[in-house]
């Protein structure tokens, strides 16, 4: 694949990041994830817009991680810069089951205790033969380390594997939710909430109208369109921000991409 400098050059953080940017994780891998959830048949354009989705998720996490390796004067990002990435933006806790997976996470996820004061594990690894989202998550290493480097960024073997594990995680729930909409015929909300830090301005709410119900002609209950990969997004991204770049660049990323 041909390098792109220039474009690296433009790029300082995810608010510059380019819409026209190529996702580094390929609709075949996002199918294969799709495929271990559900055997619906996904769109090119479903996988397009998931994708991109999780390319801006990883973009955001990786800008956030550099910005606290740089305030130690550091180039070489580590996990707990991760860590201080999701503990200054809410937006960015997402992949919880990696969390638990991890030993960077480790005292984040808080202990649980069974009624004889016992601790309960967190890991339960699965003999099953189909791959979880932890024992896939291997499959995203080569997309990570072109997110880094397309930042200008270095990161330690460990830290990858959490990008990794967080990036499996994430697209495996992302997968999971957009079955749901499918299914039901587009999202259903009671109520919004919005997240703001002490002290600060709540946001304002970033849809000006509920997404629209899915159409029956583009999801029949069958197929996975791009359509439900975004009323997904709307789930699993719950913040403001973060949620609306994810919905844009996704859009921006199927303009060309039909929707079969």
């Amino acid at each position: 694949m041909t390098a792109q400098p220039a474009r690296r050059h433009e790029r300082s953080g995810p608010e510059t990041a380019s819409l026209t940017d190529v996702s580094p994780f390929k609709p075949p891998l996002v199918k294969a994830v799709f495929k271990d959830v559900t055997p619906m048949h996904v769109s090119r354009s479903a996988a397009v817009a998931a994708a991109s989705v999780t390319r801006t998720l990883l973009t955001e996490m990786i800008d956030g991680a550099r910005r606290a390796a740089a305030a130690e004067g550091r180039k070489t990002l580590l996990p707990r810069d991760l860590v201080s990435a999701i503990d200054r933006n809410v937006e960015l806790e997402v992949g919880d089951a990696w969390y638990d997976h991890s030993p960077t996470f480790k005292g984040l996820t808080g202990v649980l205790y069974d009624a004889g004061g016992v601790i309960v594990p967190t890991l339960k690894r699965s003999r099953s033969r189909k791959p979880s989202a932890v024992a896939g998550a291997h499959r995203f290493e080569a997309g990570v380390k072109k997110l880094l480097r397309g930042q200008g960024a270095a990161a330690v073997p460990r830290m990858v594997r959490d990008l990794d594990g967080i990036a499996s995680v994430f697209l495996t729930d992302l997968a999971r939710d957009a079955v749901t909409v499918v299914r039901e015929g587009g999202v259903k909300r009671s109520g919004t909430v919005t997240l703001a830090m002490p002290g600060e301005p709540a946001p304002p709410p970033f849809l000006k109208a509920p997404l629209p119900t899915l159409s029956a002609r583009r999801e029949d209950g069958r197929t996975i369109g791009r359509d439900a990969i975004l009323a997904a997004t709307t789930i699993q991204l719950f913040g403001g921000h973060l949620r609306q770049r994810a919905l844009t660049e996704a859009r921006e990323a199927t303009q060309d991409t039909s929707a079969g």
